[in-house]
């Protein structure tokens, strides 16, 4: 067979995409469409005392203006984060959710908040418009630092959230911890704060919205990464309208991060928008408009270790709190809380608790960007234990070596809610600094110094929980000529999903890519799905696709056996023929598609046609797992740190294709390294956000990087019938901890302790000068 799982097939749908070929939703222009903007509110906290659209709607090509108050028969931005997790308040009541219309009522909490709709003939037109709308702001003291939300009588956002607080949230066991820490003989603490970030996928957010009065249906075009999700949240919670009175159509998706798991307000407006009109309506995010609005990360933590004298861990507790922007997304604050369990690391710590507070801030909604917490939590444990080597003096690897798990353990129980399915941590670590050559590093560093260089080696161990939230599906349909359709409920934006889910089902089937035709993305055509997110498609999107199949061949045993007069039990099923057992009698797979329309040549009872559908839950998380290694230079004249070397063993379990492994790995670290040296939305002490473009806002360069080392180690988990833990978030978990760790490194010889990252080259020259 040409391409079957764990082959590395190039990815199909480049043929289409490099030759101009994909169609992404900017792509997608109606018969009649008109054009859309948003304007946007100039400051981070104020009152609306009025708007005056009079002249925007008398100026040319304008077809309609509209503001809050025409738009509140539309519900609000939905948020299930409540049904997630209990989650209260200090005072025990329920956190507290701040309605977010779609357009803002009497109120704006951030710069970038939506206060007016515009629909013109062109998007010149509109934009022209926009500028003429007068509102009458009345200013109020913002608030921009999660440290001055939470002071006492500081400014308020929400006049019924006096304290700014949207939740507070405990894991893990206070009693046990308190003791471990009261035992120790040593306790080591560090200060996170970890910076807020903008997603910036590569292709800019936008919407086409149409309706049809001969139905009353609406038909939303929009790239997103839960289709069938995001028509639930829609149709129930702003259009309330039943679920089959709205299309959600995602066409091809350049990037997404979790960016595009949010119910935004203009997927609303544009099909309300066109019902209203009578025309379709489009809208297209500018790049300088998504800097504002498109937001993660952004929290501080204190996080403290506890040991005893040989250095075995005895407690962790880590205190966190995490902005969560002026309103909460459809996922709520789930990034400032989702994967606490990964605190835990890969170690043996047998007890541990966690308290993260949310905080409003006048800030844009903090959204789930890759890791969605998991990073950041590895970023925690890596780091504290970074610290307490260093005071211990202890070496950092042996410190891990001592507390690590064995692979024996499995499954095995962390005191934070996580139950690892598989793994062999200690055996990644040593693979990894030995493709590191951590052995030398002693002899590179003295190098470096003799050339007025900063040398630091770094390392961390990252686990992540995958594939843990709902079922998934898969379908597959074979036609009379045994050409065969697989239609998927996940989305890819990148990924790949279109090779791996042909290569499970080329290999199942033994048939040809080019027989082989896959459809995602089209709520009428696919039936069911629960979308991409959390590194969920292959352990669960592949299982459901297997059980599909097999539901296929099933059927196909018992249309090989009423057809060659045999025994259902004496039909097997290889490479590609239904056969009688021990006989050269059989029929191939294009022969059984093609009885399977005859209605004459069936068993009685069974209905026609040759399509599988099946769904698969997992009946609990998997945990993809690796050590990373880095090596950095530093030069003290200028604080510009270079990577010099990064290595990786990551355990994703079942490896469906190593090369499209090997591209999420390398998009995820560059991802992770960003992070840490350089990617930060920066605001004033107003809220105005200071780097609102890329002249401003720091994105990674592909000439920052070496080449990334990864090599891959399966453990297959016992999970899912394909023993595969994820790979989608892997690289980003792993490099922010373990970047930091060599900066800190490489620092630490020249007498710095700590620095805020991310590591510019200012803040690294700032500290080195200090020290």
């Amino acid at each position: 067979m040409r391409f079957a799982l764990g082959q590395s097939a190039p990815r199909t749908e480049d043929l289409r995409l490099l030759r101009g070929g994909g169609r992404y939703t900017d792509d997608i222009n109606l018969p009649g469409q008109a054009a859309s903007f948003m304007l946007r509110s100039p400051v981070a906290h104020a009152r609306i005392r009025s708007i005056d659209t009079s002249a925007a709607a008398a100026a040319p090509g304008v077809l309609a203006v509209y503001t809050g108050a025409d738009v509140t028969a539309l519900g609000g931005t939905p948020c299930f984060a409540p049904k997630l997790v209990p989650l209260t308040r200090p005072d025990g009541s329920p956190l507290y959710e701040p309605k977010r219309p779609m357009l803002a009522e009497d109120k704006v909490a951030f710069v970038g908040d939506y206060v007016a709709f515009v629909v013109a003939e062109t998007r010149a037109q509109a934009k022209d418009a926009a500028e003429l709308i007068e509102v009458d702001y009345e200013d109020l003291p913002p608030v921009v630092e999660i440290s001055d939300a939470l002071t006492p009588d500081g400014p308020v956002l929400w006049d019924d959230c006096p304290n700014n607080i949207c939740f507070t949230l405990e894991q893990g066991d206070r009693a046990a911890t308190d003791a471990a820490f009261a035992a120790a003989d040593h306790v080591s603490s560090v200060e996170i704060p970890f910076a807020r970030v903008a997603i910036n996928p590569m292709e800019p957010r936008a919407a086409v919205g149409e309706y049809n009065p001969f139905e009353d249906r609406y038909t939303l075009h929009a790239g997103n990464q839960f289709p069938h999700d995001i028509r639930s949240w829609l149709a129930g919670g702003v259009l309330n309208v039943p679920e089959s009175k709205l299309r959600i159509v995602s066409p091809d998706m350049g990037g997404s991060f979790g960016l595009r798991s949010t119910c935004f307000p203009e997927l609303g407006l544009t099909v309300w928008a066109a019902k209203q009109l009578g025309r379709p309506v489009k809208w297209v995010n500018e790049r300088s408009e998504g800097i504002l609005e498109e937001h993660a990360r952004d929290f501080t933590a204190t996080v403290e270790l506890a040991l005893d004298r040989d250095g075995t861990f005895l407690g962790l507790r880590m205190k966190k709190q995490a902005s969560v922007g002026a309103y909460l997304s459809n996922f709520g604050p789930l990034p400032a809380f989702g994967n606490l369990g990964g605190v835990a690391g890969v170690y043996r710590t047998p007890a541990i608790h966690v308290d993260v507070t949310g905080v409003f801030t006048n800030s844009a909604p903090t959204n789930p960007y890759r890791g969605a917490g998991r990073p950041e939590a590895t970023f925690a444990v890596e780091r504290v234990i970074d610290q307490a080597a260093l005071e211990m003096g202890i070496d950092k690897v042996e410190l891990r070596r001592r507390n690590i798990i064995a692979p024996d353990a499995f499954p095995y129980q962390t005191p934070l809610s996580y139950n690892y399915d598989s793994g062999e941590f200690e055996r990644n670590m040593d693979r990894a600094l030995e493709m590191a050559d951590a052995a030398g590093f002693d002899a590179r560093r003295e190098a470096a110094k003799s050339a007025g260089k900063l040398r630091g080696l770094g390392i961390a161990n990252a686990i992540e929980q995958a594939a843990g939230m709902f079922d998934e599906g898969g379908e597959i349909r074979i036609d009379q000529q045994g050409y065969v359709t697989i239609l998927m409920g996940t989305h890819s934006h990148g990924q790949g999903h279109e090779t791996v889910f042909k290569q499970l089902v080329s290999e199942k089937f033994d048939i040809d890519f080019e027989r082989i035709r896959y459809v995602q993305g089209d709520t009428d055509m696919v039936a069911y799905g629960h979308g991409t997110g959390g590194s969920r498609v292959s352990g669960l999107g592949g299982a459901a696709l297997t059980g599909a199949a097999d539901k296929i061949i099933e059927k196909g045993k018992r249309i090989a056996a009423h057809n060659l007069e045999a025994a259902e039990a004496d039909i097997e099923f290889s490479q590609g023929r239904f056969a009688i057992a021990g006989t050269d009698r059989g029929l191939d797979l294009t022969e059984i598609a093609a009885l399977a329309f005859n209605h004459a040549m069936l068993p009685p009872g069974m209905e026609s046609g040759l399509n599988g559908f099946d769904t698969f839950k997992s009946p609990g998380p998997t945990f993809p797992n690796a050590c990373h290694v880095s090596e950095v230079e530093i030069d003290p004249d200028t604080g510009v740190i270079r990577v010099l070397r990064y290595v990786a063993v990551d355990d994703v379990g079942t490896v469906m294709n190593p090369l499209l492994l090997k591209g999420q790995l390398h998009g995820g670290i560059v991802q992770g390294i960003a992070q840490i040296t350089g990617e930060q939305v920066v605001m004033d002490g107003t809220g105005q956000v200071m780097t609102g473009s890329f002249m401003d806002y720091q994105m990674p360069r592909a000439d920052e990087f070496p080449e990334l080392e990864i090599e891959t180690h399966a453990v297959p988990s016992p999970r899912n019938p394909l023993g595969i833990k994820g790979a989608g978030e892997a690289g980003t978990v792993g490099a922010v901890a373990c970047l930091a760790s060599a900066v800190l490194d490489a620092l630490a010889s020249a007498g710095v302790s700590d620095v805020a990252f991310p590591a510019t080259p200012e803040v690294v020259w700032r500290a080195l000068n200090a020290a």
